[in-house]
């Protein structure tokens, strides 16, 4: 389907063959917000604030660096926060099903490990998300809850709206799905507390910038080296994400002589994947070695990644939390 994901965010013809299913998708989904908002289908509210860190698009903007980036400011200002997530490439035998930093990316999902690596933050995923963070609140007295994802799942009440946009491809044709990569028409973002543009030149108020950690070894963590170790030869590069281009560009970028392979995002490793006869090196993302784990040899590499954001966001979202009476 790369034919079609490519047709948003370039001219092609195919984009007014799918126009009248954008157009009735776009007033299905309004029909379902105004749903809830009537009461018509039930809205469930928690015991404590909800944060959502969400997009409109299809496809990476960086909502998972955001989530780890918020826990962590939760956790210095003295919040307990839990995170839930529908856990997508995961398949679980039962829901809600805890992530811990351990866990199966094939059962709970290959984001979730990720987030619970990095913030040690109780987390759980479901389908039904409200499940998860009922099971986080009454487990481990979470008393603020994220969801990874989960802007247009109404059926959970929220306090808090925080949407990631992509900077560097922004909306594509402007068009709703099957047609673009709207998930929501572009006003939606008139009723989020905070928009976070991730690279680029977004026009909100708050800019995300994504640092690169040392490459680290998929097979042993405590091997380390720097990109420029790797400037001397062609590397294969594998992304399996919502926006592989984003890594291959910044490699590029950094003077490495780049062979790329894409996969879907949340593609499901084989080792048979990575043979490429020959015996350079594999460089992936951290999304992606989580996955390689259990057949790494000693030549694959992940580079890990960590978000700053400024204008002091975090302060702001703080001061909307306390602002709710749930806290404390």
């Amino acid at each position: 389907m790369k034919w079609l994901t490519d047709s948003w965010y370039k001219p092609h013809p195919i984009r007014l063959i799918l126009l009248p299913i954008s157009m009735l998708y776009q007033l299905l989904i309004a029909l379902r917000k105004l749903a809830y908002q009537c009461g018509l289908l039930k809205q469930h509210r928690l015991t404590v604030p909800v944060i959502i860190v969400g997009n409109i698009t299809v496809g990476g903007t960086g909502k998972t660096p955001t989530v780890i980036w918020l826990a962590t400011q939760l956790k210095q200002a003295g919040y307990k926060p839990g995170i839930i997530s529908r856990g997508y490439g995961g398949h679980a035998d039962s829901y809600p099903k805890a992530v811990r930093p351990n866990s199966d990316p094939r059962i709970v999902g290959d984001e979730p490990v990720i987030i619970s690596q990095q913030t040690g933050c109780p987390m759980a995923v479901s389908p039904k998300r409200i499940e998860a963070a009922q099971y986080l609140i009454k487990e481990h007295q979470c008393d603020v809850i994220i969801s990874d994802d989960g802007l247009q799942h109404y059926a959970l009440a929220r306090d808090i709206e925080i949407a990631v946009v992509d900077g560097i491809r922004g909306f594509g044709n402007h068009y709703c799905l099957p047609a673009g990569p709207l998930r929501e028409p572009i006003s939606r973002l008139r009723h989020v507390d905070f928009i976070i543009t991730n690279g680029g030149t977004g026009h909100s108020n708050y800019a995300m910038t994504l640092n690169p950690g040392p490459v680290i070894n998929v097979a042993d963590n405590k091997v380390q080296q720097t990109l420029s170790d790797f400037g001397d030869q062609t590397v294969h590069t594998i992304a399996g994400i919502g926006h592989p281009e984003r890594f291959f560009n910044y490699l590029r970028e950094s003077g490495l002589n780049i062979e790329p392979h894409h996969f879907v995002d949340h593609h499901r490793f084989k080792a048979i994947d990575l043979h490429f006869n020959d015996k350079n090196p594999i460089l992936m993302t951290e999304k992606d070695a989580i996955k390689c784990r259990a057949f790494a040899t000693d030549d694959m590499w992940y580079i890990p990644i960590k978000a700053s954001i400024n204008n002091n966001l975090e302060q702001h979202i703080l001061s909307k939390l306390v602002g709710r009476d749930h806290h404390g």
